[in-house]
């Protein structure tokens, strides 16, 4: 289990290898660009209700990784993680089905469906930086 850590907060967020791995690709390919986006997920601590960060480029941000050796990513979740990002509804993670599978390294991380957008067609991470 990695760690997300934001801002000047001691207190990470706990999130799979795997899944933080997808996720530090897309926010950093983000963040290069100066394109801020939200990130939500659903409690998983024994806490009712679900957190969301901005994320921006002025404030801080660190990927600790359990693992030394790098996750092999899959396309097709990049690719959804960023239209996700690129969304009014921002980056949605379901936490609790990666936890219940991290440990079968072969399937993919999970995020919310992505929603077509009716005013602008979301750009991809293949776009030039």
């Amino acid at each position: 289990m990695g760690q997300l850590f934001y801002g000047t907060s001691t207190e990470a967020v706990v999130i799979p290898d795997r899944l933080l791995s997808h996720l530090k690709v897309v926010t950093t390919t983000k963040l290069r660009r100066s394109e801020s986006f939200t990130l939500t997920w659903t409690h998983v601590d024994g806490t009712p209700g679900r957190s969301t960060l901005w994320l921006q480029p002025a404030i801080p941000l660190r990927f600790v990784f359990d693992s030394a050796e790098p996750e092999t990513l899959d396309a097709a979740t990049l690719k959804n993680m960023a239209d996700l990002a690129n969304s009014s509804a921002g980056l949605v993670v379901d936490l609790t089905a990666e936890i219940a599978t991290a440990t079968a390294s072969a399937s993919a991380p999970r995020v919310a469906p992505a929603r077509t957008a009716t005013s602008s067609r979301p750009r991809s991470l293949s776009r030039a930086a």
